[in-house]
């Protein structure tokens, strides 16, 4: 399992325009094979950031998702800054029930 976690930072005006534009990307993402889950937000905190967490079931259908065009950036000029890693999962336990 992979998974993508962070947050991206934009101005603050911007980022609702910011997050209305991921909707389409969302929709493919949650559509492709081997996506788990993905989600972004806004933070409840600080007004430019938004938070971002993806799984994917391999590395494989990651690199998938993004060479089909499905993960093509809406407003990469509305960024100020961004920090989101990569993690590879080796296991998994549930956390409730």
């Amino acid at each position: 399992m992979v998974i993508v976690a962070g947050h991206i930072t934009v101005d603050p005006s911007r980022r609702e325009s910011y997050l209305a534009g991921g909707v389409r990307i969302l929709e493919i993402a949650r559509a492709a094979q081997g996506c788990l889950d993905i989600s972004f937000g806004a933070d409840l905190i600080d007004p430019s950031r938004i938070n971002l967490f993806e799984r994917w079931e391999s590395r494989e259908a990651l690199d998938t998702f993004r060479t089909s065009g499905g993960a093509s950036d809406e407003q990469p000029d509305a960024r100020l800054a961004v920090s989101v890693e990569e993690y590879d999962i080796a296991e998994v336990r549930p956390l409730f029930g």
